[in-house]
């Protein structure tokens, strides 16, 4: 009986060895055909990466842009403003004017336009040569992104729409935690237009990409809502009460963010090196912060994510004032920091948590177009946080910065609260 048990062992031991190869090869292929898959999603995010990268990375260098054009960083600041409220007005309306168009082509030609539009700068010689580039950039981002989300959903059908979007979106949430410093780090060390440079050679790459892996039809069936539609949505009641949230939220973020490196120097006395760091601490608690902000929305609900997030983000902002205001570099140091990083996390929680209400408050049915408003409403504060901002630099009072930005924080909250009593 031993001798056959050994036998029929050694009989099972070729065909099991050949089940596991089998399965292997099946796992193996599997994974081929999803990555297949996924690549013309991640030549998007690769879009939406570049296009974050762009947008964050001109902050920490405005005071080196300030030196080279002969201008005050408030002056300089404009290319922020400018740039957001391009945006912010630009982007219902190309998407609205190419609604009849191929999806697949609106984001190769709106990739193209971001790549010339880097270039431009890169090559610019003087600041109104850098205003229309960053004109260009803010109509290709407009453009772009809310036309990559609708055709990555497109591409992966129902069943991995969420993971589709995640990764296009988690593009801009890469750009805040590594394109952010990384374009802070060339800014610094080989020159300001290097990063522009750099980012359009990131845009090349996911135009090919979009271009090699994205069937030419993709998107057919996807149904752009019209003016009148965005408008009927736009000025519900439901919608429009978490939209001056985002407004509120927005503008406190923008008085700030440009401006750290003037606020850096003045405050801490820090240099490139520490300014470069430090926008490397924000922009790794911000990707900290729209992560736990995702999960957190998902285990406990939207209201319990954006309250404590507004009231700790009008907290960092009134310690960031304070620590301008009367303590000394040194003493300064440790709670400047800690704020900064509270800020990273706080201001990128609220996000998630914010989308969910809006959704919530237009329904399912008009999320599309709700959340398109956000963006735009969102830009429209940047733009609006970022002038408030400008002025108060210009006054040489930095220390406003983190009190307006507080101020205004504390609104968002308050239109918040207000609203879920009267719902």
């Amino acid at each position: 009986m031993t001798h056959q048990s050994v036998c029929t062992s050694k009989s099972l031991a070729p065909a099991n060895s050949s089940s596991a190869s089998v399965s292997n090869l099946s796992e193996k292929k599997r994974r081929s055909a999803t990555l297949r898959e996924l690549m013309p999603i991640l030549c998007m995010a690769l879009g939406t990466f570049a296009i974050g990268t762009e947008g964050f990375m001109i902050a920490p260098l405005l005071p080196k842009m300030a030196v080279d054009f002969g201008h005050s960083v408030s002056t300089v600041a404009q290319l922020v403003t400018v740039f957001t409220i391009t945006l912010a007005l630009s982007s219902p309306v190309m998407t609205v004017l190419t609604a009849n168009l191929n999806r697949r082509n609106v984001l190769l030609w709106s990739m193209a336009l971001f790549t010339a539009g880097n270039i431009f700068a890169w090559l610019s010689s003087d600041y109104s040569s850098l205003m229309i580039a960053r004109i260009l950039l803010a109509i290709a981002s407009g453009l772009y992104v809310p036309n990559a989300n609708a055709l990555a959903g497109a591409i992966a059908g129902p069943e991995k729409r969420g993971q589709a979007l995640a990764i296009v979106s988690g593009g801009m949430t890469i750009a805040i935690a590594l394109g952010l410093p990384l374009g802070s780090l060339i800014g610094h060390a080989l020159g300001w237009r290097a990063t522009f440079f750099a980012v359009g050679g990131m845009s090349l790459i996911a135009a090919a990409g979009i271009y090699a892996g994205v069937n030419k039809d993709a998107g057919r069936e996807i149904r752009v809502a019209g003016l009148a539609e965005r408008v009927k949505v736009a000025t519900s009641p439901a919608v429009l009460k978490p939209l001056f949230v985002t407004a509120f939220w927005a503008m406190g973020a923008y008085t700030a963010y440009p401006f750290i490196a003037p606020y850096l120097s003045q405050t801490l006395n820090f240099a490139e090196t520490g300014i470069g760091a430090t926008v490397s601490l924000w922009g790794a608690s911000a990707a900290v912060g729209v992560l736990i902000g995702g999960k957190l929305t998902d285990r406990i609900g939207y209201p319990r994510v954006i309250v404590p997030s507004l009231l700790l983000l009008a907290l960092a902002f009134v310690v960031i004032a304070f620590s301008a205001l009367a303590l000394t570099p040194d003493i300064a140091f440790i709670p400047v920091l800690a704020a900064i990083s509270l800020w990273g996390i706080t201001v990128w929680s609220f996000f998630p948590a914010q989308m969910a209400n809006l959704i919530n408050a237009g329904g399912p049915q008009t999320a599309s177009v709700t959340l398109s408003l956000n963006t735009s409403v969102m830009y429209a504060g940047f733009s609006l946080g970022s002038a408030i901002g400008s002025i108060v630099i210009a006054a040489g009072n930095s220390w406003q910065i983190g009190a307006v930005a507080a101020i205004s924080e504390i609104v968002a909250l308050a239109i918040f609260l207000g609203t879920r009593r009267t719902s």
